[in-house]
């Protein structure tokens, strides 16, 4: 048998970018093809539509797709945004006000942390108030719990509660869940809050409010108070002795949540609707005028500091922009805002697909030439539609075309040909968001070791650079749940750690932004005890 050398060029490109003989042959022959070979008979018409009204087949459109959004992190590309990156990094550790932020929190958790502690986590949709239990490092796999949790909706009426009105409705929750457990109000209490929202930190337990985003009005005529003492101000009104210790962001508290059980975590990766890391670094390698002003006893005690690097903000003029990142950024309020959160977060990764979907529909005919008018909406193709489908392996993609039907209903049912066609495109712009982030966590702990290494030895210098693995927490729902993209992940930084004596490993870390606020409570007390 004699094989087109355009099939065998394309099943090498597929052994090289990752699949398996078998998957390459599959993906290959399942795709609309140009070279020669004549179509099923369930796509027959379709493809001889195509032929006569479009400019292009599916098959040359995918693999046009697959060069414009993975070929540029092939070979040593990946390794170049790496450095690129971590060039990005250093500078804005430097002088930037807005990424790179050093928090107050220096200490890692020793493991031996134990006891109840009370932690509230503030999110875009939700209010958690719960009594979180530390029971060591060494609890064999019961270190930290959740012992009980209240869990209250914040919809849009509780949204536009305006200032104190929103602290208020606050206090009034977390009062209910303690006088639940027969707790005294007026007992001073020791807490954590986990607060998703920017904030200028001033202290580890508080910091000036800024604009909160997301739809909520909170922030209204309180601009620039301090939060926690906002806070314990609406606690004390409805009769509570709330004592706020600790406050930190969700990347922190990922971070500290697994340092409490894995004391080899220095990362803490947020990879769901928008993406964050959350850094270890030593305070050497931070510009002085970032800290602001502080204690002297903080900088007696600090040789390394938690920084939020607000990743999403990085990538400018250094990540490969394909036409459909530009209509994405044409359509954006704020198009340079987040270059990177634009190609590897949730919130986008469907908006890609959709507007290399649209052009696809267009030029090849794939689904029948008909976009669906739906599809005519920014973001109406989720990320958990093409989580699904990139996740159906059946060859009749039977669930992905009734699930796809109902949500983008057509005047054409889309064929088995078309759903793979989605899949294909679909993988390409999740494999490109796992790259990215394999880069970024390479480049921030290339710059960490980097910046150990520039300061006189000492024992805590020799044991940060000789970790023989680095843990890196994630939490989030691109990561835990889309089809493959752990495994995607871990295999690029892998493959850019490239080392037998040292690597990086990813661990979960489940409901970390309250257990993680529980150990920095912890740790606070543990501290001024």
């Amino acid at each position: 048998m004699t094989f087109p050398k355009s099939f065998l060029a394309a099943i090498v490109k597929q052994l090289l970018r990752g699949k398996s003989l078998i998957q390459a042959i599959v993906a290959f022959w399942i795709t609309p093809q140009s070279v020669s070979g004549k179509p099923s008979a369930a796509t027959a018409s379709e493809c001889s539509k195509s032929a006569a009204s479009f400019s292009r087949t599916i098959g040359e459109f995918v693999r046009e797709a697959e060069d414009l959004l993975l070929g540029p992190l092939e070979g040593d590309g990946l390794l170049q945004l790496s450095n690129a990156l971590k060039a990005q990094f250093r500078d804005k550790l430097q002088t930037s006000e807005a990424c790179m932020l050093p928090s107050y929190n220096h200490q890692l958790p020793g493991g031996h942390e134990t006891g109840q502690y009370l932690a509230l986590d503030v999110g875009g949709s939700t209010l958690r108030v719960a009594l979180v239990e530390l029971r060591g490092r060494h609890a064999n796999g019961c270190e930290s719990e959740i012992v009980r949790m209240s869990s209250f909706k914040i919809d849009n009426d509780i949204k536009n509660l305006e200032g104190m009105a929103f602290f208020d409705w606050m206090a009034e929750r977390i009062l209910d869940t303690i006088s639940k457990d027969g707790e005294d109000p007026t007992r001073p209490m020791p807490t954590a809050l986990a607060w998703s929202f920017p904030i200028e930190q001033t202290s580890l337990k508080g910091g000036r409010i800024h604009g909160m985003g997301k739809g909520f009005l909170a922030a209204e005529g309180l601009m620039g108070h301090d939060l926690g003492q906002v806070i314990e101000t609406a606690c004390r009104a409805k009769g509570m002795n709330a004592d706020l210790r600790v406050i930190l962001n969700d990347g922190g508290a990922t971070l500290l949540s697994q340092a409490y059980i894995h004391p080899e975590t220095r990362f803490g990766l947020i990879l769901g609707t928008g993406v964050n890391i959350a850094a270890h670094m030593p305070v050497s390698s931070i510009g002085k005028s970032k800290f602001g002003e502080r204690p002297q006893e903080w900088w007696d005690e600090a040789r390394d500091v938690i920084v939020n690097t607000e990743l999403g903000m990085f990538g400018q003029d250094i990540l490969g922009v394909t036409r459909w990142d530009r209509l994405l950024k044409q359509g954006h309020p704020r198009p340079d805002f987040q270059p990177l959160e634009q190609m590897v977060s949730g919130y986008y990764l469907g908006e890609v697909v959709r507007l290399a979907l649209i052009e696809a529909i267009q030029t090849t005919g794939v689904f029948g030439g008909v976009v669906p008018k739906s599809l005519d909406d920014p973001y109406s193709l989720k990320s958990e539609t093409i989580s699904a489908v990139e996740g159906d392996t059946a060859a009749s993609f039977a669930s992905s075309i009734e699930m796809f039907a109902a949500t983008h209903p057509s005047s054409h049912t889309p064929t088995p040909g078309d759903m793979a066609a989605l899949r294909d495109l679909a993988s390409f712009v999740s494999r490109r968001s796992a790259a990215i982030i394999a880069a970024c966590i390479h480049a921030i702990w290339s710059l960490r070791l980097e910046a150990l290494q520039e300061e006189a030895g000492d024992e805590r210098v020799e044991h940060e650079t000789n970790l023989v693995r680095t843990m890196v927490a994630y939490n989030g729902s691109v990561i835990e749940y889309y089809p493959g993209y752990l495994g995607m992940l871990q295999k690029y930084v892998d493959q850019l750690v490239d080392s037998k004596d040292r690597g990086i490993e990813l661990v979960p870390a489940k409901e970390s932004s309250l257990l993680g606020a529980g150990v920095a409570l912890a740790r606070a007390c543990d501290t001024s005890a």
